[in-house]
């Protein structure tokens, strides 16, 4: 539970006169007095203000007449979709911290459900919460406030930082898909996959999504990127800060995503691919084998992956054939 003026504070909007207490966020069909709801647009805004949620959250260029202006529900902000995810989080620690009672105030202990099958010398963190058939490794470490949903297999070798949520069913840590060949047999045999694995804080891992540790090195995951359902990421792999992946991508080994970079669904890229910072990669596209795409904020569509602008043209000619 927190009050309207907290709520404001923390998403830097100008002080409300209500003094509405809010314990969840919601929908602006289901809303109660409550709850906080958010805007994006004029019909959304009406919907709200004839709404009994507790708090609203928009734009001030949305408000079109004085009364709205005067309604103490509003919180005005820049972006009301991002304010409203600042302030689910907050409510959900804020619901968190009350479960405890006074003789545990303070960060949980980790919560191990029964059936979890934890290895020798793991380190779990304060408030990491384990849930139900998880396996751990020997020796991985999860840092605090951590969620680990059911069925996750976390393997040797795993380092995991601060508020991480992996999702059902995804596998961390396993062994790449790598072999050396015997050129006179055509046998295979595994190529040595001893490396680690290292996933920064506030990461999020989708449900079934699997990442493959490192064959000699490490393969790494920056601070604040969120995976998506049904993504692989393959051995050596390096991702940066605040990357976006959409489900069913297709990471292969030694590949580097840079910081900020979005690639959408179905996206695949060969080894030693490589992806500048703020690059946008559309549904579907590929990047070979030992390239490069850059272009901060540009827009690449496409198998291989090009210009949005030149696979448009592309298309163009290819429909006129």
């Amino acid at each position: 539970m927190a009050s309207i003026g907290e709520i404001a504070e923390l998403v830097g909007a100008p002080q409300s006169t209500s003094a509405s207490e809010i314990l969840r966020v919601s929908s602006i069909d289901a809303a109660t007095p409550l709850s906080l709801v958010f805007a994006t647009d004029a019909k959304m805004l009406t919907a709200a203000l004839n709404s009994p949620a507790g708090a609203i959250l928009t734009r001030q260029s949305l408000l079109s007449s004085s009364s709205d202006f005067a309604d103490p529900r509003l919180l005005q902000v820049a972006d009301p979709r991002y304010s409203f995810s600042l302030a689910a989080r907050f409510l959900q620690a804020q619901a968190q911290a009350g479960r405890g009672s006074e003789s545990t105030a303070g960060p949980l202990p980790a919560r191990i459900h029964p059936t979890a099958v934890i290895g020798e010398d793991v380190r779990l963190g304060r408030g990491t919460d384990i849930a139900p058939h998880v396996v751990i490794g020997d020796g991985v470490s999860l840092g605090d406030d951590c969620i680990v949903l059911a069925n996750v297999t976390i393997y040797p070798g795993t380092i995991v930082g601060n508020r991480v949520t992996i999702q059902a069913g995804a596998v961390l840590g396993s062994t790449g898909f790598g072999y050396a060949r015997n050129a006179a047999t055509g046998q295979y045999i595994p190529f040595p996959k001893q490396g680690s694995l290292i996933i920064a804080d506030d990461v999020e891992i989708g449900a079934n999504t699997t990442i493959d540790r490192g064959a000699l090195g490490e393969t790494r995951i920056g601070a604040g990127t969120k995976i998506d359902n049904l993504v692989h990421v393959a051995h050596n792999c390096i991702l940066g800060r605040n990357v976006i992946i959409a489900a069913q991508t297709g990471i292969s080994g030694s590949s580097v995503v840079e910081d900020g970079a979005i690639l959408g669904g179905q996206v695949g890229l060969g080894e030693h691919a490589h992806v500048g910072p703020g690059v946008i990669l559309g549904g579907g596209a590929g990047v070979l084998s030992h390239k490069k795409v850059r272009g901060p904020g540009e827009v690449f569509w496409g198998r291989p992956a090009r210009p949005l602008k030149q696979y448009l043209r592309d298309l163009a000619r290819l429909s006129r054939r």
